[in-house]
């Protein structure tokens, strides 16, 4: 990691792959009727992308699918005085399924068919470590 002014710790690419593996909360950022869009997604990382589920019909889908986007995770603690984030541009692309987990939710189990999956891969991301510096 380097010092960062103003940012934080500058994390690598490992690093910054291995953070994105601790969440399972992100936000694709996208475009939508000529506008920027962004929309939370559950993800997991699989050999260097994002990948996650979206309904077919959904305007993210027809707004990410084989168009660059950004993705973006972070965990901060409640005075953002520590945590990470990091940020990725990729060009997304119908992916396989893959398991999301089984989240606790009061959503039909029909609310999850007609899903598809896209990936990101990381064709370039950052990140930062946040510390406290006035410790």
């Amino acid at each position: 990691m380097v010092e960062d002014v103003g940012f934080g710790l500058l994390l690598d690419r490992q690093q910054c792959l291995a953070l994105l593996g601790t969440a399972s909360l992100g936000r694709v950022i996208f475009t939508h009727r000529a506008m920027p869009a962004v929309r939370p997604v559950r993800f997991t990382v699989v050999d260097d992308a994002v990948v996650f589920a979206v309904p077919a019909g959904s305007p993210l889908y027809a707004g990410a699918r084989d168009a660059v986007v950004a993705f973006e995770a972070d965990d901060l603690a409640a005075d953002l005085g520590a945590g990470w984030y990091v940020s990725l541009l990729g060009r997304a692309t119908e992916a396989g399924a893959v398991d999301l987990g089984d989240p606790a939710c009061p959503c039909p189990a029909s609310a999850r068919t007609g899903r598809r999956f896209l990936r990101i891969p990381a064709e370039t991301i950052s990140g930062h470590r946040i510390v406290c510096h006035a410790e």
